[in-house]
């Protein structure tokens, strides 16, 4: 079998997958990175064949079957859309588009395309999501009524390795992330274990400023509260990327017979629980267990990194372009924008006293037509420019508050520390 010939854009993440699609066979033909320190890195650790390129449209000029967008968080929209125009196949990581027109041109440039889309969302295919996912297809929880999915990821207030490693300039997307932005890996295993799709939203904020001696962080949340109503009638709770408590990521499904949920602080333990009335056969009301891979692929699920779901996901993108087909619920394009829609407009539910919003169903011309010059942002944009400057010449500056107190801000002689830190 001929094989599958990648480039990746972004040489930070997008070494971590490049190196499970090299143990999946694929030829990894080529590194984009504006940043020519990180593309040298990223040249090394791939080989000395892999070319590298500073300039995304020479880049996507390769000979390649597929493209690794591993690029800033919001900014990957654009550069699938150019796959897209060429035919080339997505592999995108975290949220698919960072505003909602971006989602607009992104399912309508997919829809004239013959690429495969898949979201490189990797939290559903962790061991214990897994095993939610197959309980809650074996029907015994009943009709599906409430789920959870807690991202949560406390950072030291003073870590300053952190900073060099993923927030290494002033203007970095994380120092103006709003906490529901980072969605995906709360709400997407839920999404995948039930099959629901949110159609509304409203959230609140957890306003708790880090204690931080050198940071240019302009969020003082720790944490969104997020509810969806969904379309089956369901309802999720989930917090995007918070920063409370212990580190954890925590999912429950409940249904009108049982729930299931991982454990906090138990490793990979789940709690599969009955009521007393419908217990299946074989099974008691309180079930405490491990569960299983049941993986051909096991030993290198999990030396792969979160959790076994890097290596995973991977090997279903691979799976979808050697079959000719789209990837299922959640990992699709239609899912993804969804969930970016989520992101969007529960931050602005934050912003407006926890008000609702509808999400716009982006497979209707209808909904699309309302969303299409709907550009707002928390972010500075880059577009192709290395970020020495305060914001890209073909970029943009944010338009919204990043933090639900609009007015926060560190103060200079935070930013002054960190500056110095990075050094």
């Amino acid at each position: 079998m001929e094989k599958i010939r990648i480039g990746i854009f972004g040489a930070g993440r997008g070494i971590d997958i490049a190196e499970n699609l090299m143990l999946l066979g694929c030829e990894i033909v080529a590194l984009c990175d504006f940043i020519e320190d990180r593309r040298n890195k990223g040249i090394e650790a791939l080989g000395e064949n892999v070319k590298g390129f500073d300039n995304f449209d020479d880049f996507i000029k390769e000979d390649m079957d597929a493209v690794v967008l591993a690029n800033f968080f919001n900014e990957h929209a654009p550069y699938a859309i150019k796959c897209f125009e060429k035919g080339i196949h997505v592999f995108s990581e975290c949220i698919s588009n960072g505003t909602l027109a971006e989602g607009v041109e992104l399912v309508r440039a997919f829809e004239k395309s013959n690429s495969i889309y898949m979201l490189a969302e990797n939290y559903p295919q962790m061991i214990f999501n897994r095993e939610i996912k197959r309980v809650c297809d074996g029907g015994t929880l009943g009709k599906i009524l409430y789920a959870e999915g807690e991202y949560n990821h406390p950072v030291c207030p003073d870590n300053t390795e952190f900073n060099k490693d993923y927030i290494y300039f002033v203007d970095h997307w994380r120092n103006f992330n709003p906490r529901s932005y980072y969605i995906t890996h709360s709400l997407a295993p839920i999404m995948w274990a039930t099959g629901a799709t949110p159609k509304r939203v409203s959230a609140l904020p957890v306003y708790a400023p880090l204690e931080e001696t050198a940071t240019a962080r302009h969020v003082g949340d720790r944490a969104a509260i997020i509810t969806t109503l969904n379309d089956d009638g369901s309802v999720f709770r989930v917090t995007g990327c918070a920063g409370f408590g212990a580190h954890h990521n925590a999912y429950r499904v409940c249904g009108t017979e049982g729930q299931i949920e991982n454990l906090r602080g138990m490793g990979d333990k789940v709690m599969l629980r009955y009521s007393e009335w419908a217990v299946p056969e074989g099974m008691e009301t309180e079930n405490l267990y491990t569960p299983e891979w049941n993986d051909k692929d096991e030993e290198l699920i999990v030396n792969s990194g979160h959790g076994g779901g890097d290596y995973i996901i991977a090997r279903m993108f691979l799976d979808c372009i050697r079959e000719h087909r789209q990837p299922e619920h959640p990992f699709d394009i239609y899912s993804a924008v969804n969930m970016s829609s989520v992101a969007i407009l529960s931050h602005r539910s934050i912003l407006n006293g926890g008000i609702p919003y509808d999400i716009p169903d982006m497979t209707s011309e209808e909904d699309r037509l309302k969303y299409e010059n709907d550009r707002h942002t928390p972010y500075f944009i880059f577009g192709d420019n290395v970020p020495d400057l305060p914001y890209g010449s073909n970029g943009k500056k944010p338009d919204l508050p990043c933090c639900s107190n609009p007015d926060y801000k560190p103060s200079e002689e935070q930013i002054k520390a960190y500056i110095e830190s990075l050094k």
